[in-house]
């Protein structure tokens, strides 16, 4: 009896064991680059395989590689705004398929490189416009945009591959700053917001709510895809950690070191409250601690000092978002 007892209690044991390893090599498959996902779609029909490496050029964003992971960051675009979501998905698709279409190298298109300077194009289109959503001619100069970032991005990698550079975001960069500079606030058919907030400047006042600013270092990770709601947020720091858990880490890391830097500038409490200050630090402390160089302590340390600078050296696109959100 009690030697009966015994094995049925060895024998419980392996089997919640063996569910438990189960459950952990499901997981396993579902992080990292999901490589063995390219090998199943390799013969599959293309609408499927377009699917894919639209998903992976999602991801690419946050710099990753990794549809399922791109396919949580459209679901958290679309949940915070269809609107948004819908331009997101039109910009990665425009951009993929003019790859494809001009023959672009198969390994990169696969990769999802000629995604995501796309699907930031249509993004901050949708964020600059003063039209408001479901503008539908807002469709056309997203879909050109965000096709002319793959010209871009080849012209762009003769050049910097010399030097051993990515060409990165430089796409996006000019194509955006083209985009503002050739309509305008007045534009009839594709205004903007002013780059500028009208009227005075109001100073700070002197006192600082710490949640708030608890929740803008959550909101510096989402702001990357110009996302200004928690929850949607929360789900795309969640698609990071899917990806690895380290950079998650990093990404958090970025956005505390970019808006603790920013307090300490007395920048506006607004630009920390909405994450406004912390996003450029996520992605710089995301690329130099898990993606450039091999993590060590110091590049832990090269990481978090590139979390720094990033209010005193914010770029032209992302000051005009940043005062567009201010001012909003």
């Amino acid at each position: 009896m009690w030697i009966d007892t015994k094995t049925d209690v060895e024998e419980n044991n392996r089997n919640r064991a063996s569910r438990s390893q189960r459950v952990m090599s499901s997981l396993l498959l579902c992080t990292g680059d999901m490589k063995h996902v390219d090998k199943y779609m390799h013969d599959k029909q293309f609408v499927l395989q377009l699917v894919v490496w639209g998903l992976r050029g999602v991801a690419r964003v946050i710099l990753a590689n990794n549809p399922l992971s791109g396919a949580l960051i459209l679901a958290a675009l679309f949940w915070a705004s269809p609107w948004q979501g819908l331009l997101g998905t039109l910009g990665v698709l425009a951009s993929t398929l003019t790859a494809v279409i001009i023959g672009q190298d198969s390994a990169e298109v696969q990769a999802g490189l000629h995604g995501f300077n796309g699907m930031l194009v249509s993004l901050l289109m949708g964020v600059f416009s003063s039209a408001g959503p479901w503008y539908w001619w807002l469709l056309l100069p997203v879909c050109f945009g965000s096709a002319i970032c793959v010209f871009l991005f080849g012209g762009l990698s003769s050049v910097l591959d010399r030097w051993d550079l990515p060409v990165s975001v430089f796409p996006f960069n000019i194509t955006i700053v083209l985009y503002l500079l050739c309509t305008g606030p007045d534009n009839p058919y594709f205004p903007h917001h002013p780059a500028s907030p009208l009227g005075p400047t109001n100073h700070n006042g002197t006192e600082l709510i710490a949640v708030e600013v608890a929740r803008g270092i959550l909101l510096g990770v989402g702001q990357i895809f110009a996302c200004g709601a928690l929850w949607p947020s929360l789900l795309i720091l969640g698609a990071v950690l899917l990806y690895s858990p380290l950079q998650a880490a990093h990404a958090l890391l970025g956005s505390a070191v970019g808006t603790m830097t920013g307090l300490s500038m007395a920048v506006r409490h607004e630009s920390l409250y909405s994450g406004m200050s912390g996003f450029n630090g996520s992605l710089g402390c995301m690329a130099v601690g898990g993606l450039f160089f091999t993590f060590s302590w110091r590049t832990h340390l090269f990481a978090i000092a590139s979390g720094q600078p990033q209010p005193t050296s914010i770029p032209v696109t992302v000051y005009t978002s940043a005062t567009w959100r201010e001012m909003k």
